[in-house]
C-alpha cells in the first residue's frame, strides 16, 4: 500500500487557493470595471441633466422677458387708445366747426351707357381742390381721385375719368377747409 505523500494535499490546496484567488481577482476586476462604467453613465446623466436644467432656465428667462414685453406692449396699446380717444374728440370738434363743403353732387346715366356719371358742382366763388373717395361695398373696391373744381361750375366724373358709379356706391368729398361731404349713390 502506498502512503500518500503529505505534499500532494498541500499542492492541491495551493492550486485551489490560487484558483480561488484568480477567480476573486477576476471578480474584483469585473466589479471595478462595472463601477467604472456606472461612473461614466452617471457622468453622462449628470451632464444631460445639467443641460436640461440650463435649457429650462433659459426658457424661463425667455418666458419672463416675453411676458414683460407683452405687459409693456399692452400698456402702450392702452396709452395709444387713450390718445386716440382724445384725438377723436378733437377731430369731431374740429369737423363740427368747419363750414359745409360748397359742392353739390348729382348723378345721371352715362351717355355711353356704362353706369352712372357723377355731376359735381362747385357753388362757391373760388377754386376748390377736393379729394374724391369712392367705395363699392359689394365688390370691396376703393379708389381716390384729386379734382380741381372751378368756381360756379360743374364737372362730370364717370368711367372715362376712372370710376363707373353704381347704385349703393359710397362717395366722399374732402377738403381741409371744409367739412366732409358723404353721400351714397341712389
Amino acid at each position: 500500500m502506498a502512503i500518500p505523500s503529505p505534499s500532494r494535499p498541500k499542492r492541491r490546496g495551493l492550486i485551489v487557493s490560487i484558483g480561488l484567488n484568480v477567480v476573486l481577482l477576476l471578480l474584483a476586476c469585473g466589479l471595478v470595471l462595472y463601477a467604472f462604467m456606472l461612473n461614466v453613465d452617471l457622468g453622462d446623466v449628470k451632464r444631460h441633466l445639467s443641460k436640461e436644467v440650463e435649457t429650462r432656465q433659459q426658457a424661463e428667462r425667455y418666458l419672463i422677458e416675453t411676458r414683460n414685453q407683452l405687459t409693456d406692449s399692452l400698456r402702450e396699446i392702452e396709452q395709444l387708445k387713450a390718445q386716440l380717444a382724445y384725438k377723436e374728440t378733437d377731430v369731431q370738434a374740429a369737423i363740427s366747426t368747419k363750414p359745409a363743403l360748397p359742392v353739390m353732387v348729382g348723378f345721371r346715366s352715362s351717355i355711353l351707357g356704362k353706369g352712372l356719371v357723377a355731376v359735381i358742382e362747385n357753388t362757391s366763388d373760388r377754386y376748390l381742390t377736393v379729394l374724391l373717395a369712392v367705395r363699392n361695398p359689394t365688390l370691396s373696391t376703393t379708389q381716390r381721385f384729386k379734382l380741381e373744381l372751378a368756381p360756379k361750375s360743374s364737372t362730370d366724373f364717370g368711367h372715362i375719368e376712372g370710376w363707373q358709379f353704381a347704385s349703393g356706391d359710397e362717395v366722399g368729398l374732402f377738403n381741409d377747409e371744409f367739412g366732409a361731404l358723404r353721400i351714397t349713390v341712389p
